[in-house]
């Protein structure tokens, strides 16, 4: 049943990136996913309404109330971190970065978890990892210059810290989901995004940019949060009955889904790189599977 959860939150991811590249245009990064994140938490609390959990809110032990609240604040600062390294540093090199956190993961739930390391999570893992880097290794067109910049090579060091975040993310969200329902607990993790998100658009100033989003768009963030909503939901039912070690890399298979979605509704061509890419994961996340 976890390994069903988990491609489905894949699936919900993809959607996610196809709504916000039609719809979603010249608009703030932070505010959007500020808006996006309020539409999750409506969809998480609306499913906690529907299971009839809601007294559950208030029963959550300090212990697994502690490592969720840690969970949500350690994605925010693992999108916090990733955003600022693309803002100061080489994209190129930042992306791969953050999409190592995947094989963070996995090594973290061998060692805090105490999950098996099977042959097949293994093998997976390393096709998924190889697919990956070949997807974020393509080279950009030769025909645009190549500027010299003196910016410090610090983006590299937050590139490394946004990884690091998004990992413990999965860690800190498996020990405290454990006794808790899934759906309540993607409910308290979202109630500190939400916090941490809304700091961040008022602390960049960019509240008064969300008059000037035209409908069209507002439409596609709360098409893109609904979808992303039930990402979250899929994912982290998923993490609560499965190993995190699985779950996690069969979750980056949105990569490949969104590759051939984007084929067939954005009619963009498939590269070379993308096709191998896609190979390369199709292959780690079928290892995962058996």
């Amino acid at each position: 049943m976890s390994i069903i959860l988990a491609l489905l939150a894949a699936l919900f991811a993809s959607f996610t990136a196809i709504l916000a590249k039609i719809g979603i245009e010249d608009i703030n990064s932070n505010l959007a996913t500020a808006i996006r994140t309020i539409v999750v938490l409506i969809m998480a609390f609306f499913m906690v309404l529907i299971t009839g959990e809601v007294q559950s809110i208030f029963k959550v032990e300090g212990y697994s109330l502690f490592f969720l609240i840690l969970s949500g604040f350690t994605t925010g600062l693992s999108w916090l971190f990733f955003f600022r390294a693309i803002q100061i540093g080489d994209v190129s090199k930042v992306v791969p970065i953050d999409k190592a956190s995947v094989v963070l993961t996995i090594l973290l739930s061998f060692i805090i978890l105490q999950e098996p390391a099977t042959t097949f999570i293994i093998i997976g893992g390393l096709f998924i990892s190889i697919g990956t880097f070949v997807l974020i290794g393509k080279k950009k067109d030769e025909k645009i210059k190549k500027k010299k910049t003196t910016i410090s090579s610090s983006y590299i060091f937050l590139a490394v810290l946004g990884a690091v975040f998004a990992s413990l993310t999965n860690i800190l969200a498996k020990i405290g989901i454990e006794e808790v329902d899934s759906n309540v607990a993607t409910f308290i993790r979202t109630i500190v995004i939400l916090i941490f998100s809304w700091g961040v658009v008022f602390f960049q100033k960019t509240v008064s940019e969300a008059k000037k989003i035209s409908k069209k768009s507002y439409l596609f963030l709360i098409l893109s949060g609904a979808a992303t909503g039930f990402s979250w939901l899929c994912y982290f039912a998923a993490i609560s009955i499965g190993k995190v070690s699985v779950v996690t890399p069969i979750d980056k298979f949105s990569v490949v889904i969104t590759m051939i979605l984007s084929y067939f509704i954005l009619k963009e061509k498939a590269t070379m790189y993308t096709i191998i890419g896609g190979i390369f994961i199709t292959i780690g996340t079928i290892f995962l599977i058996l």
